[in-house]
Parts: C-alpha cells; structure tokens; sequence
C-alpha cells in the first residue's frame, strides 16, 4: 500500500474507534472479538454470519476488526494478481459489509473508481458509506439482495469476500453464472474465502466453472502488518493474524495488447 493509502486506512480506524468504542470499554470490544472468532472458526457451518452483526461489542469488533483486516487482505490479493491495471471505473461489492473490500480495492487503484456496496444489512450499509467517506473514496451502499444486484460492464469489476457462504444455494448457483457472463465481456471478477474447505463446500465447483471460462485459483499465505490497534486486539482476544492464509477465484478477460 502507498503511504497515501496508510494515511487514509489510519484515518478510517481512527473514525471507527471514535464511533464505536466511545461508549464500550476495550474489554466488551475483546469479548466481542472473540465471539465473532467462534462464529467464523467453530460455528459457520451452522449459524448464518448474520449474526455478527447482532449485539454492539459484536458489531464494533466487526467494524474495528474484520473490517480493517479485510481491507488489507484483499487489497494485497488486488496487488498480487496484478488487478489494478487499467483501473475499473466502478467496482461492485457484493456483501460489502462495512465496504472493505470494495474500498480496498479502489485505493489500490489510486481512489478513482466509484464503489457500489450492496449487502442485507441496514446496519452494514450504514457503515460502508461511512468508510468511504472516511477513505475519501466516491461510494455508497445500499440494501438488495446479492444475486439480483447489477453487475458493472467492461470496465468494472466485482468483488465479493467472505461473502458466497451466506447466499442460498440456487441463488448462489445463478450468482455464478452471472458472474461468469459478465467476465466475458470484460467484467474482472474477485472472490476471496477461507482456506478451510468446510466453511466454502462449494469451492471445488466455483473452481472449476472459473477453470473452465479461463480464470484462475489461488492460495495465499502471507504476513501482515496490522495497524496498532488491531495487534492490541487480536493480541488480548488470544488470536494471531500476523500471519494470514486465503483462496480466491480471479478472472479478466485479456485486454487486446495482451492477445495481439
């Protein structure tokens, strides 16, 4: 990330702290943390992820935490693949949360694009315009349904992370094709999950279907810097996020120079 970038991400934790640890003491925030780890690790298969959002120590760890940490793991994928060349213009966030996918994405292309964040959550819209606001990005965010959100054109791309193990499986499944149909005229599409097979049982068939129309799978595993607060953090909830691992799908269609 550029120093510009590490001066707007510090700004936005900054923003956070200000919101939602002015009336929680940093012990409730801990014991939310650790209790969204539980429903991530040990409990996805069975309880909608939903339910992180329910309850304020659950949704200020989510904020001060997830959101932050997301963040830097997609935009170092976003690196990695080489995404950023040209930049979208319009970036798709499906699932957004509190828009760090989508946001890391435009700040890895220099702010420019415009994002769309798209999830079920009022309280998860709400704070991806804040974090774009606060990320001095042009977004906003906005409640439908995941596999009914229109997807960008040529010039746009569409992120979704942490996200497809929580649509129903048809619609998951429709979700894909649209996808897929929109890569071919030109849409980069990015999806990021767990490594864990059981948290996204339907991986092998994404993986192949993105084989198939000429995408690619990858597996990270790589070190992370975590801003102060997110070591205090993940130190005292008895984690350790220094070290991250994630898969994603990726694919682009090839721009003319690359085929010529």
């Amino acid at each position: 990330m550029s120093e510009a970038g590490t001066v707007l991400v510090d700004r936005w934790i900054r923003a956070l702290e200000a919101r939602h640890a002015a009336d929680l003491s940093f012990a409730e925030i801990r014991r939310g943390l650790q209790a969204l780890s539980s429903l991530y690790v040990e409990r996805r298969h069975r309880v909608p992820l939903s339910d992180a959002f329910r309850g304020a120590g659950k949704r200020a760890a989510y904020a001060l935490f997830y959101g932050p940490l997301h963040f830097l793991v997609v935009g170092r994928i976003v690196r990695d693949l080489e995404a950023l060349s040209p930049p979208p213009d319009r970036i798709l966030d499906l699932g957004c949360g509190t828009g760090a996918a989508g946001a890391a994405w435009a700040v890895e292309a220099g702010g420019a694009p415009e994002i769309l964040g798209v999830d079920r959550s009022d309280w998860a819209v709400r704070e991806a315009g804040l974090a774009f606001r606060a990320l001095g990005l042009r977004g906003r965010a906005r409640r439908a349904d995941l596999d009914r959100a229109r997807l960008p054109g040529a010039r746009g791309a569409v992120v979704a992370a942490y996200t497809l193990n929580e649509i129903e499986s048809a619609a998951r499944n429709r979700l894909r094709e649209r996808l897929l149909d929109a890569a071919v005229g030109g849409t980069r599409v990015l999806l990021v999950e767990p490594v864990a097979r059981r948290a996204v049982p339907f991986w092998e068939e994404w993986s192949a279907a993105f084989a198939s129309a000429g995408g690619r799978e990858d597996t990270w595993r790589f070190r992370l810097e975590l801003p102060e607060r997110l070591r205090l953090l993940d130190r005292a909830a008895g984690l350790d996020h220094r070290e991250f691992a994630a898969r994603s799908l990726f694919i682009r269609k090839p721009s003319a120079s690359t085929t010529s």
